[in-house]
């Protein structure tokens, strides 16, 4: 039977004015469909805090631009017209990307909102207008490692101003021995760290977690801040402010932002936290290869070839790593032959 283009248009005129889809005719079973505005707190209830914290404002921004919408009427090119909003009011940043991120954000916010409705079954991945938008080119990375020389221009920078050195120092040599992320080490608490067997426990993005070994310099310097900062709790956080509260994203702001001021290439360059862990990595991956090098760095992802699931590292391997990068022995290190020079200075955080 062929369709007439007059009943389909005029059909289509009645549903509109009814405010209906043809989905509602044909699933007797797929809930009421409810507004931008009032499915945001569903979303956002369901969300791990790290979700909340990188795609809550781009939520805020679908609710304030399409909230009366109800969401299986939202269209492609109303998320579209966000993301182009959000790349040309993006602000400027260190390392800002002419608003790339900030337009990639916004589809990956939008399709955690859709699948989230997906789920919910208020419709299918076909009828989701977050996942018919692109998201932006992303453009090659300008990130490197570092030089030993430039490591330690930064290490001698952050120690030279501010008001609170001890604590800058302490994340500039944490994250260079451990390469953790900054999520990781702001989660750090008093029942992570294991100074008998210079150990902190990570807990990083996906809910991972993982043993990471540290220098036992390290380890009692951490002890010995956190508890002159006033943890005492197992559960109070390791890195704290002077005042006693624990340290938050903002420090790593204002750390590189006066390094910048004494150093013109940092800020030329955008140079961030993630650098370090760049750095570090690369350095394990050049002298022990890629399986030590992924242990390192903490990846469980099963992308890439099938090989891949046999290259795997343990605790000691990582440990042997950590002692060859800093020249300082590890209790579960195994002792080498001809061990590459070191590439870390054994500089000692202050501890107050």
């Amino acid at each position: 039977m062929t369709m007439d283009p007059d009943r389909v248009a005029t059909a289509r005129a009645m549903l509109e004015h009814l405010g209906l889809t043809a989905g509602d005719l044909t699933d007797s079973n797929r809930p009421a469909v409810p507004t931008v505005a009032e499915y945001l707190p569903v979303v956002i209830a369901a969300a791990s805090p790290a979700t909340r914290r990188t795609y809550g404002s781009f939520w805020r921004r679908m609710a304030a631009a399409l909230g009366d919408l109800r969401i299986d009427a939202v269209r492609a090119s109303d998320i579209e017209a966000l993301m182009r909003q959000a790349v040309a009011g993006a602000r400027p940043r260190r390392n800002s990307r002419n608003g790339r991120h900030a337009g990639e954000h916004l589809v990956a916010a939008a399709r955690a909102f859709y699948n989230r409705a997906i789920a919910d079954g208020y419709l299918t991945i076909a009828d989701s207008p977050a996942h018919r938008v692109r998201k932006p080119r992303r453009l090659p990375n300008t990130r490197r490692a570092l030089t030993p020389e430039e490591l330690s221009g930064i290490n001698a920078a952050a120690r030279s101003g501010g008001h609170d050195i001890v604590l800058d120092a302490l994340l500039l040599r944490l994250h260079t021995e451990t390469a953790c992320r900054r999520a990781g080490a702001l989660a750090l608490r008093l029942i992570d760290l294991d100074t008998d067997h210079a150990l902190i426990r990570l807990r990083e993005k996906g809910g991972t977690q993982r043993w990471q070994p540290i220098t036992p310099m390290l380890a009692s310097r951490l002890n010995d801040h956190a508890r002159a900062r006033g943890a005492v709790a197992p559960t109070d956080a390791l890195l704290r402010y002077r005042n006693g509260q624990p340290a938050t994203y903002r420090r790593y702001d204002l750390m590189w932002k006066r390094i910048g001021r004494q150093l013109p290439w940092v800020a030329a360059q955008g140079i961030t936290t993630h650098w370090l862990r760049h750095t570090t990595l690369t350095w394990v991956e050049r002298h022990f290869g890629y399986g030590v090098a992924r242990a390192y760095a903490g990846h469980t992802d099963s992308r890439g070839p099938a090989t891949t699931t046999y290259i795997k590292a343990d605790l000691q391997a990582v440990a042997t790593a950590l002692a060859a990068l800093t020249g300082q022995p590890h209790p579960l290190a195994v002792e080498q032959r001809g061990r590459p020079r070191p590439s870390v200075q054994p500089v000692e955080p202050p501890i107050r």
